[in-house]
């Protein structure tokens, strides 16, 4: 999706409008919309999308607010029933559906609101989104994913939706996630190795870790933290 300008309108899930907007942000999300405006793919992952256009196209919602400790960020957990990536956290978000639009227009912001208010039940009129990162790949499910940023102006009640999608909703206050006792390298047998966080009773790794992990890194949040502290994965994940 193509990154332009501070202001940006898209029909959302009821008809009307969303904005695509930087204006009235809380001082210390600047930092990240700066990020998302600058932030090159490959600084991001090094798993891009395929250039032949093949791949599941999808967006997910990193919703930012502000809770009783500070910053946070909305991460919900998986089904242990599901298909792929069963009983991981993650952040709100989903496939595209016809009816969100062009996967390469403001169909990702559409869906990513969607499926956010599908599986946590929050009120997508409370949204601010701010940015959008550049286009991703999750090689195990073929999805190709468009993170869209979040902020959380008017929060809601959030919850389970449907337990068949997801067992728990819930926050991790932003001081948990830059903090270096909760933060590991994950080793899968495979010999792959990527940044996890210890938090809220979690562990949060693979795509989703990942996602946070530059956003610290390139908002400047990031502390000295031990990479040679490392949780084991079996071929289960």
């Amino acid at each position: 999706m193509t990154r332009t300008g501070n202001t940006r309108d898209a029909s959302n899930t009821q008809g009307g409008q969303v904005q695509v907007s930087k204006d009235g942000l809380p001082d210390w999300l600047d930092p990240v919309a700066h990020a998302a405006e600058t932030v090159e793919p490959l600084q991001l992952s090094r798993f891009l999308p395929p250039t032949n256009g093949t791949g599941r196209q999808s967006a997910v919602l990193i919703l930012f607010g502000e809770g009783t400790r500070g910053p946070e960020l909305l991460l919900m957990e998986r089904a242990g029933t599901l298909r792929s990536h069963a009983g991981q956290p993650s952040f709100p978000g989903g496939a595209l559906d016809p009816e969100d639009g062009d996967p390469a227009g403001e169909g990702p912001l559409r869906a990513a609101l969607r499926e956010a208010e599908e599986e946590t039940g929050l009120d997508p009129s409370g949204v601010q989104l701010f940015g959008v990162l550049p286009r991703l790949y999750i090689p195990v499910s073929h999805f190709v994913v468009t993170p869209v940023l979040g902020w959380w102006r008017r929060p809601t009640p959030v919850g389970v939706v449907d337990p068949g999608e997801t067992a728990r909703v819930f926050t991790v206050p932003v001081a948990d996630l830059t903090d270096p006792a909760n933060r590991a390298t994950t080793v899968h047998p495979s010999g792959h190795r990527g940044p996890a966080f210890l938090v809220e009773s979690a562990l949060v790794w693979g795509f989703t870790a990942g996602v946070i992990d530059k956003i610290l890194h390139y908002a400047g949040w990031e502390r000295p933290w031990d990479r040679e502290k490392q949780v084991p994965l079996d071929w289960r994940a």
